[in-house]
């Protein structure tokens, strides 16, 4: 399902304004940096002070709930070359979050009154994988879907740095094979390539390239390719696997997920 949903996202290109993007700019990348920031340094202290959890399965899990999902955990592995094992626990209690924020994030947004916009861009922020955050977007409206997904973008684009980054600091921890040898490379191995197909589809709305009955009929092929790839989300999740890892790593996404989403709505409450 993964490739119908970033098809779907580049096309959604279509519907976003570029003065929206300048105008959220820096206001995004504020809330985007305190949430990367925010969610990984807690993670990491909670796995390896509180729940005595492996430091590379708690750098796993810190990578995917700050970053991206699965893909974060499957780009910093490959730069700090865990076990097999590892990665497992730390992809199936990301998968876990998932399924459950995908249900819990509309619920409380239409608990408290969140504005589409505040919603979209707390979901985007805070929530952990690229499809569930755009499930739950469009399914609380159209614009907090945009939004949702514009901020999660922002997100995934910083994959490559934060791999970069672990497999330096456990190559200087004596971890001789955790390193890039390239980080260039690296960088545009790990880019999430969609990306630059979403921002090129804005810019050329952007520059009135597509007429309106273009605009429409793009989006609504975007919003069935959404259709059917939420529809193999619930696939990926892998019980066994997650009963094997236990508590520990699910705690320690909990709480964090917890502090940050909480911080980060009560500061969007406060921006916005």
């Amino acid at each position: 399902h993964s490739l119908l949903l970033e098809t779907g996202i580049v096309l959604m290109g279509v519907t976003v304004v570029l003065q929206q993007v300048v105008d959220a700019g820096a206001q995004v990348l504020l809330i985007v940096g305190f949430t990367i920031c925010g969610t990984m340094i807690t993670v990491e202290i909670l796995a390896r002070e509180i729940f005595n959890i492996h430091k590379k399965i708690g750098s796993l899990l810190a990578a995917g709930a700050g970053v991206c999902g699965v893909s974060a955990v499957v780009a910093v592995a490959g730069s700090i070359k865990p076990n097999q094992q590892h990665i497992a626990y730390a992809a199936a209690t990301i998968l876990l979050f998932d399924a459950v924020s995908l249900v819990l994030y509309p619920a409380i947004g239409h608990l408290f009154g969140l504005s589409d916009r505040i919603f979209g861009i707390w979901a985007g922020a805070t929530m952990l994988s690229t499809g569930p955050v755009t499930a739950a977007g469009f399914a609380y409206s159209k614009t907090a879907g945009e939004w949702a997904v514009l901020v999660k973008l922002t997100r995934n684009a910083l994959i490559g740095i934060v791999a970069i980054g672990y497999a330096l600091y456990y190559s200087r921890q004596g971890t001789t094979d955790a390193t890039v040898e390239n980080k260039w490379w690296y960088l545009w191995a790990s880019f999430p390539k969609f990306i630059i197909g979403f921002v090129a589809i804005m810019l050329l709305r952007s520059a009135g390239v597509f007429s309106e009955a273009h605009i429409r009929a793009i989006g609504n092929t975007s919003n069935w390719l959404f259709v059917v790839a939420f529809a193999g989300l619930g696939l990926s999740i892998d019980i066994n696997e997650l009963r094997e890892s236990g508590l520990k790593p699910v705690l320690a996404a909990a709480l964090s997920l917890l502090m940050i989403s909480s911080l980060t709505l009560a500061a969007l409450h406060h921006v916005f």
